[in-house]
């Protein structure tokens, strides 16, 4: 079945990394009052190559939804059709996309998080926090985190490769309960910050916080209720795999294949049930 499509209009154009060639685009569905999203889905853009080849592309938002307009995050790849065609794009000219698609959303209610991006992993954070701490429309100054913790580490190779840095840093001045962590693998000796993969830092904020899953054997310990005998370890297993899952604490991970696989191995050593990990990789 042929998907809807619709014409997104780029509004405006900014390089935020000259030596990563990373860009910033803003666009508007001019046929649409609203654009309905969830922040952290995806949506694929399709054009035609210079072969009068259809290509369709996905990019994550980077925004949350604000009337009829959206973001995106792209890095000039060199040799590949659809960013450069849209880096190079003109104001003012317009690419179809049909979406939004994906699940890489926010549960609800919402936990304690943390958010580990890598590169143009980071869009779909980006509109995670605006909505969580929307500056526009009708929602601004509203504070959906509901007081929750929420940490971002950005890992990236060099200083000048830290997309939406003032961003971040000033809602981290801004909210007690949002962290920013950045952190670089191939900082040079001006570098004061945080060095290595991200994957490193997790160690201090899981160990902190907690949030793993009780275990079965801890949950059989309970004592019995008005003197029956309690739970074996095989009943209190049965129980604990026939009822939904609660956590008060997430991790949402967005990036290459190789961090996302370390930082979920990193969480799994530490106890974490796979359903706290919520991942999108790009590769």
């Amino acid at each position: 079945m042929q998907r809807q499509t619709y014409t997104a209009r780029l509004t405006q154009k900014a390089c935020i990394s000259e030596s990563a060639q990373c860009y910033h685009l803003e666009f508007e569905l001019d046929e649409l009052e609203t654009f309905d999203f969830a922040a952290g889905q995806f949506l694929s853009a399709v054009a035609v190559d210079g072969r009068g080849k259809t290509q369709t592309r996905a990019y994550s938002i980077a925004s949350a939804a604000s009337g009829n307009r959206f973001d995106l995050c792209v890095n000039r790849v060199e040799g590949g059709f659809f960013s450069n065609y849209l880096v190079d794009l003109p104001e003012g000219e317009s690419v179809q996309v049909h979406g939004p698609h994906g699940h890489f959303i926010l549960k609800t209610p919402v936990t304690d998080s943390i958010f580990v991006a890598t590169g143009t992993g980071i869009a779909p954070m980006r509109g995670f926090t605006q909505w969580l701490f929307p500056e526009e429309g009708e929602a601004a100054g509203a504070d959906r985190s509901e007081g929750r913790h929420i940490w971002l580490i950005y890992g990236t190779r060099h200083e000048s490769e830290i997309y939406y840095r003032d961003y971040f840093e000033r809602l981290a001045s801004e909210h007690e309960n949002f962290h920013y962590v950045t952190t670089l693998s191939r900082a040079d000796e001006n570098w004061s910050g945080k060095r290595g993969y991200v994957q490193e830092h997790l160690g201090s904020i899981v160990e902190s916080r907690g949030g793993a899953l009780p275990s079965v054997q801890s949950l059989a310990s309970v004592g019995s209720l008005g003197g029956a005998v309690a739970d074996t370890v095989v009943a209190v297993e049965e129980r604990v795999l026939a009822e939904p899952l609660a956590f008060d604490i997430h991790t949402y991970i967005c990036g290459l294949n190789d961090m996302v696989s370390a930082v979920r191995q990193r969480l799994t050593g530490y106890g974490w049930h796979k359903k706290q990990i919520i991942f999108e990789r790009y590769d």
